[in-house]
């Protein structure tokens, strides 16, 4: 009887929207390593090997965190009011074995869980670029884990956990009515509102606005956003969670606002400063495909190319905040992912067109102010929400077993003194051409010096 029902629930399966799944979760998969090598190259070469750590992470806790309880939290039976999914129902996801799909989809339920795990992955993955280089190692493990269950579960259970026959989802997408395809807030806003939180914490790093604080490998940086807009195409089109009409239109989208989002920061760059920069064109490509996250199966081709194009302008604007603020978000999180989300989820409410696979028409298109309402009540409920609990952990981590690293570390090295290792042996190959005391090897000490922006 159960091989029976076994090969029933198989039968309802479909095989290609399941290969195409795997395919996208493969792709976001290889988005934390992508994010690993953008980070990487963007902070000073004494803290690169501690930065991807940071990211890599991320990425084994939150696998954990989320199989043992996470994804019932976020998919579980709802518990009331559309808050929170019931921790015990697929606690370990052993009862997703035998469950085939989740009545929305034909893909295995397993396969779902996987996928949206690897959401949770990129997001916590994210908040790490705003407290680089001053971060505890340990603490950062701690925070990321206790983050995923009281942060981002509820988030992703209101935004992402559609009503179906049986099940009661969240109140943000079910009762609300906000329209999010691939998480402009769950992803996006939440990540960006943690990291203000978590750099409000930890203070600003020694010698923020009066040392160079310049990448030390725009090289890393091209590369990191290259592997990040192929696994995005996974992150989007995969959301459609079939391989179809909807999927391909999302493709499409996302193409658009990448390129779109790139040219838009280096047109300001070029305006601002007088020149456009690599760094420019990777950040604006990462700004265009944040904001066309929210808003992938809501817009025409061209409706993506405005929604790119602000989003590229608007994010190179926003990142000089910090430092009219005060506050020192390392790697642009909040300029970027916060910003450029609320620019993708507002945006729907003003140029989403019923013609694309939500359906839903903008302001701009005849649909009223109705959808730009309930855009901006799931911005601001996922951004305070994100903000202030984040903040108590952090808090809570910080005064338990410290968040920040020793002054003295700080200045010396992340990557030496927590890691016992540094990503660059420039030194020793200095000396073994110049007998170890040569010009060369003064020379690269020096260049490595002013590089990093130390102390001398």
């Amino acid at each position: 009887m159960d091989a029976v029902l076994s090969l029933s629930a198989a039968s309802a399966l479909d095989t290609g929207d399941t290969a195409w799944l795997l395919a996208a979760s493969g792709l976001v998969l290889l988005m934390a390593p992508g994010l690993a090598l953008f980070y990487g190259g963007m902070v000073r070469s004494k803290s690169v090997l501690n930065m991807m750590m940071m990211t890599f992470g991320a990425l084994a806790v939150i696998t954990v965190v989320w199989v043992v309880v996470g994804y019932s939290l976020a998919f579980g039976d709802d518990l009331g009011a559309g808050l929170l999914g019931d921790p015990r129902q697929y606690a370990g996801l052993g009862q997703l074995l035998s469950e085939a799909s989740n009545g929305a989809s034909q893909v295995p339920l397993v396969l779902f869980a996987v996928f949206q795990g690897l959401f949770c992955v990129v997001t916590g993955a994210l908040v790490s670029g705003a407290i680089a280089d001053r971060a505890r190692f340990g603490a950062w493990i701690v925070f990321v884990a206790v983050w995923t269950v009281l942060v981002y579960a509820p988030v992703a259970h209101w935004v992402f956990d559609f009503d179906r026959p049986g099940h009661a989802g969240g109140w943000l997408v079910n009762h609300v009515g906000l329209v999010d395809y691939a998480g402009g807030t769950a992803v996006e806003i939440c990540s960006g509102a943690s990291g203000l939180a978590l750099a409000l914490v930890l203070g600003r790093r020694i010698g923020f606005g009066k040392d160079p604080m310049r990448p030390h490998n725009l090289t890393l940086v091209m590369l990191g956003a290259g592997l990040l807009w192929f696994g995005w195409f996974g992150f989007n089109a995969g959301s459609a969670l079939g391989a179809g009409q909807a999927a391909a239109v999302v493709f499409t989208t996302t193409l658009v606002a990448g390129a779109a989002g790139s040219l838009g920061w280096l047109a300001l760059e070029r305006v601002r400063d007088g020149h456009a920069t690599s760094l420019g064109a990777a950040s604006g490509l990462v700004a265009g495909l944040v904001a066309i996250t929210p808003s992938c199966g809501s817009l025409s081709p061209l409706g993506a190319l405005a929604m790119g194009a602000v989003a590229g302008v608007v994010c190179a604007w926003a990142i000089g905040l910090k430092y009219r603020l005060g506050y020192d978000d390392s790697l642009d999180v909040v300029g970027v992912h916060l910003v450029g989300g609320l620019v993708g989820t507002l945006g729907i409410g003003l140029i989403a067109t019923a013609a694309a696979p939500t359906g839903v028409d903008g302001l701009l298109y005849g649909g009223g102010v109705g959808q730009l309402g309930r855009q901006l009540l799931g911005a601001a409920a996922v951004l305070a929400y994100a903000f202030v609990v984040s903040g108590i952990i952090g808090i809570v981590v910080d005064k338990t077993m410290g968040f920040r690293i020793h002054e003295e570390h700080e200045v010396t090295g992340i990557d030496l003194v927590v890691h016992a290792e540094t990503a660059y042996d420039l030194h020793a190959t200095a000396g073994a051409r110049s007998g170890g005391h040569g010009t060369l090897g003064a020379s690269t000490r020096q260049h490595d010096d002013q590089r990093e922006g130390e102390p001398r």
